[in-house]
């Protein structure tokens, strides 16, 4: 028995039950004045974590086409949540930040998020949890490495860019 035919068969399998249940989670957990749309929220995430950023950057990062992205980069400057500046070393490429708005938005959504996640994870071991982090963290390194195209074929199952 080879590895892929062993352990990974249960880690594909665990991995399709969670990007089913994708979804439904985001639903679980929207909270306030704004629904955000999972790929919104991916994006802002980025923006809060990493900081400003060039839409060609954040296309790279989910893996999307940069038309796909700059429709969605509208959308949150529509909704009051990102503003598109001229990026200063190149004057034809714009970088998206985050509002006042959008920053208070996510913060709010992401805590509603963490409290929801914390009752459904409230009888676990804090060990648990830990080791949970901890692999997950060095999972997503894994798929990044392999590239883009698991990125989308990830994606393509969430129906929203990883």
């Amino acid at each position: 028995m080879t590895w892929v035919d062993g352990p990974a068969n249960d880690v594909e399998q665990q991995l399709t039950f969670l990007l089913r249940r994708g979804h439904r989670v985001h639903l679980s957990t929207q909270h306030g004045d704004v629904a955000l749309e999972r790929s919104a929220y991916g994006i802002l995430c980025q923006l809060a974590d990493d900081g400003p950023q060039r839409l060609g950057a954040l296309a790279a990062a989910f893996g999307l086409d940069a038309s796909t992205l700059t429709r969605q980069a509208q959308d949150l400057e529509r909704s009051g949540l990102a503003f598109r500046s001229k990026d200063p070393t190149d004057g034809r490429a714009f970088i998206l930040d985050l509002t006042a708005s959008g920053r208070d938005v996510l913060e709010r959504t992401r805590d509603h998020r963490r409290e929801r996640l914390a009752k459904a994870l409230a009888d676990w071991p804090e060990a648990e949890l830990s080791d949970l982090g901890r692999l997950l963290r060095r999972f997503n390194r894994s798929i990044d490495r392999l590239g883009g195209h698991v990125l989308v074929a990830l994606g393509v199952l969430l129906d929203f860019p990883i």
